[in-house]
């Protein structure tokens, strides 16, 4: 309705002007787009996702096709650089055309990854080719054209990932039915995001009772049964690669819990019995080797000979020999008792001097007879 509401006063301005007007009307609208078309001059023409994402190890050629107007007259420069994301620091140039000659910068060792995807890059085709990436390619690039007076300029952001690795896949629950069981996929490596699904092989659907998480990898069955039984795959991707394991489910039937209880309770009885065994021969162990040494101790006594009777100590014996003694005689007659120190006197006693000591006859006394 707009569109001929415009037209429809455009037509009547036409009718209701001079011709004289609409000859100097459409004379300064060519002029006009003369101009304009001059002032434009150059344009890059590359068409494409402003990201574009690729595997680590993979290649890539990022787009920069050009078309030069009639009027630029200019020396041909096309130069590709990374942007910095910080907007006080200068850009990296990475690669340069200008009259018919090729510059590298920078890196040297990046030098081998870069190429122009044309052999010739002043025939419109100013692609840049860059093999082998590595996380260390992420940035945003800028492909800028100039052959003056016209100029353009061509931006885009390459992001290298890194594929999932082959995922581990495993159960825990038991897969005993009537129990929860939770089926658990990971990949070790691999670019986020991650989106894991869970699907069963021969594309039936998982039957309901089953929730599964994209985000961890977990497919949880919170009622097991035999309809859940079956082979399973998950899938392990991101935006650059996808990797698969399998898993196969059982549904096993709950053991019986009479034989169960009954099996732990003979095999309790069976280790209390084992302990009472044991118990009674380490008992037997120690009463035997008691008895046997109280037998070996009793046979040494019996055996043993008498104790050797008790040495006179050597005072003893000077004492005894030291003692008087007493001897009878017969005096006139009469019968005499003499008291004597020794039998014998050693040697020493005289040495110090003593003197033998003479002994009197013993005097009889008529009431208590002789003295002793």
């Amino acid at each position: 309705m707009f569109k001929q509401s415009r037209t429809q006063l455009r037509t009547g301005f036409y009718l209701s002007c001079p011709p004289w007007l609409s000859v100097f009307l459409l004379c300064a609208a060519v002029l006009l787009s003369s101009e304009l078309g001059y002032t434009q001059g150059l344009q890059v023409t590359s068409k494409g996702p402003q990201t574009i994402r690729k595997a680590e190890g993979e290649s890539v050629t990022l787009g920069c096709s050009y078309k030069p107007s009639s009027r630029d007259t200019g020396e041909l420069d096309i130069e590709w650089s990374v942007i910095s994301p910080d907007t006080t620091q200068k850009d990296q140039m990475l690669v340069s055309y200008t009259g018919g000659t090729k510059y590298f910068y920078g890196n040297h060792a990046f030098e081998k990854e870069l190429s122009f995807a044309a052999g010739d890059p002043s025939m419109g085709d100013a692609s840049l080719s860059i093999a082998l990436l590595s996380p260390a390619h992420t940035a945003t690039y800028q492909c800028k054209v100039k052959k003056a007076p016209g100029v353009d300029m061509h931006k885009m952001s390459l992001v290298v990932m890194e594929k999932p690795s082959v995922p581990k896949c495993w159960v825990e629950g038991g897969e005993l039915i009537g129990n929860p069981v939770s089926l658990h996929c990971e990949s070790a490596k691999g670019s986020t995001p991650l989106k894991y699904t869970w699907r069963r092989e021969r594309a039936s659907a998982i039957p309901d009772g089953a929730a599964q998480n994209s985000v961890t990898g977990e497919l949880k069955i919170s009622n097991h049964s035999e309809s859940f039984a079956g082979i399973y795959l998950c899938e392990a991707n991101n935006a650059v690669g996808v990797e698969s394991c399998m898993l196969n489910l059982k549904a096993n039937k709950p053991p019986n819990r009479a034989a169960v209880i009954v099996g732990t309770i003979v095999g309790s009885l069976l280790l209390i019995f084992i302990f009472l065994v044991f118990v009674a021969l380490l008992y037997w162990k120690l009463s035997s080797r008691h008895r046997y040494e109280k037998e070996l101790s009793n046979d040494i006594r019996e055996d043993a000979p008498p104790p050797d009777s008790r040495p006179v100590s050597r005072h003893t014996s000077q004492s005894a020999s030291q003692l008087p003694q007493v001897t009878y005689c017969q005096v006139d007659g009469t019968e005499v008792m003499s008291l004597n120190e020794g039998l014998s006197h050693t040697p020493s006693s005289t040495s110090h001097g003593h003197r033998p000591v003479k002994h009197t006859p013993a005097e009889y006394n008529s009431k208590y007879g002789y003295a002793v």
